[in-house]
């Protein structure tokens, strides 16, 4: 009987064993995907961050535009190129 009590502790160490090891990988991947999660965060945020130059260069670039076909209206100044907003014609 003694036989059969130790060959079931046995298992039941070895369970335990496998059972302990499974949950150190399972800390691990939990610490690993939440690096992963801000990560992907990071990117994200930068992302908006350079999307939102963007947006601001063009902003900006889009009132220089005006203010260039300003004065060039009141220099009367005429562009060659016919896609410009001055391009005369004659």
């Amino acid at each position: 009987m003694e036989n059969v009590n130790n060959l079931i502790l046995e298992h039941l160490k070895a369970l335990r064993s496998g059972q302990e090891r499974l949950e150190n990988e399972l800390k691990e991947m939990k610490v690993r995907l939440t690096s992963l999660e801000s990560t992907v965060v990071d990117g994200r945020r930068d992302t908006v961050l350079q999307q939102e130059d963007i947006y601001r260069q063009q902003s900006s670039i889009d009132r220089l535009g005006d203010r260039i076909d300003r004065i060039e209206r009141r220099l009367d100044l005429y562009s060659d190129d016919p896609n410009h907003p001055s391009y005369n014609q004659d």
